[in-house]
């Protein structure tokens, strides 16, 4: 059964954690040379109960960094950074499949092509093992059925400027998060003049700038707007607390929709290499992606993973096809035109 973030949050509210330090469980181990260190932008409450079942399995234990919602995606990427000539982690797993090509570009990846990587589409995984990708969330219109009449139900992002929904859409601010990623696919896909144009006819359009996704989804269910764009992680929570809403994957006839999935990758001068090669295994195996679809409502990407009510597999499903390391220079070449638009 699928728990709601909310919940997962309160159950471990007793274990509290210094702000982008190790976790409050972790420090009253005992060291032990069978350690791995992790690093991941993946929400708590959702990977450590995989980090959890990897120890079990295993009997390495598993030192873990998580980001703070405050930094989200952005917090370990930067500690990764400032320490690249003392590396302290082995592993990173990124919440996108964007922010590793920061530490690629970098030259602080070791390649590692895992025996679990033949199960999962080429289009997830780099071909010389810096990066690979599983357990995705996809970005999806959550639509207020009071709010709009049935045969109107917006089926695009196109959708967002229509007239029709006129100061009745919302979005995130495309400064952060899964938003940024978005924008900065449509750059790769569209191109510069397009994108912008796009983005101009969303402010023509009064579209409501959120402060997260999360926010788009508590917009939709109340009614204050009749649709919004997130994720699905949080279009089935609202699914689960028995909201009036639909979820619809977009752009099926032409453009697809955008997949992001989870991505890990080994570090390069890792403490625990061979440690570090082994949490990877575990985390692309069907047993994790499972996990991740039943906690965290993420799709899995290799076939055949069962899946729970109102969380589908990525079969089937039309794609955005995507290369991700060119979403990510669009993401930083693209960020001083954005905020002017944001308003900053």
């Amino acid at each position: 059964m699928m728990l709601s973030r909310r919940s997962l949050l309160l159950s471990l509210a007793s274990a509290p954690l210094a702000a982008m330090g190790l976790s409050a469980c972790n420090s009253c181990r005992p060291s032990s040379a069978r350690e791995v260190v992790v690093y991941t932008s993946v929400d708590q409450v959702f990977s450590e109960p995989v980090f959890r079942a990897f120890e079990a399995e295993s009997g390495v234990h598993v030192r873990a960094v998580y980001d703070t919602e405050e930094t989200k995606s952005t917090g370990v990427l930067n500690r990764l950074i400032a320490e690249a000539q003392n590396p302290q982690a082995d592993v990173f797993w990124s919440g996108d499949p964007v922010r590793p090509f920061q530490l690629v570009r970098r030259g602080m990846v070791e390649p590692y092509v895992s025996p679990q990587a033949a199960g999962l589409p080429a289009s997830a995984r780099a071909a010389d093992g810096t990066w690979t990708g599983f357990a995705a969330r996809a970005r999806v219109l959550l639509v207020n059925r009071a709010r709009v009449p049935a045969g109107e139900t917006p089926q695009s992002i196109r959708d967002l400027a229509n007239p029709r929904f006129r100061g009745q859409a919302t979005i995130a601010n495309p400064l952060f998060g899964t938003t940024t990623m978005h924008v900065g696919a449509l750059f790769a896909a569209w191109g510069e003049e397009r994108t912008r144009a796009f983005l101009r006819e969303l402010r023509a359009n009064d579209v409501r700038i959120a402060a997260s996704n999360g926010e788009v989804k508590r917009l939709v269910v109340v009614g204050e707007v009749a649709f919004g764009l997130t994720d699905t992680d949080d279009a089935n929570e609202a699914l689960r607390e028995g909201a009036n809403v639909e979820v619809v994957y977009p752009d099926q006839d032409e453009l697809g929709t955008l997949v992001m999935p989870t991505s890990v990758v080994l570090m390069r001068r890792a403490p625990h290499p061979e440690a570090g090669r082994q949490l990877i295994d575990y985390l692309l195996s069907p047993a994790v992606e499972r996990q991740m679809a039943e906690r965290a409502a993420h799709m899995p990407l290799r076939a055949g993973v069962p899946v729970p009510a109102n969380v589908r597999s990525a079969e089937g499903l039309r794609i955005m096809s995507v290369d991700y390391s060119s979403v990510s220079e669009q993401i930083e070449a693209q960020q001083g035109w954005l905020r002017q638009w944001v308003g900053l």
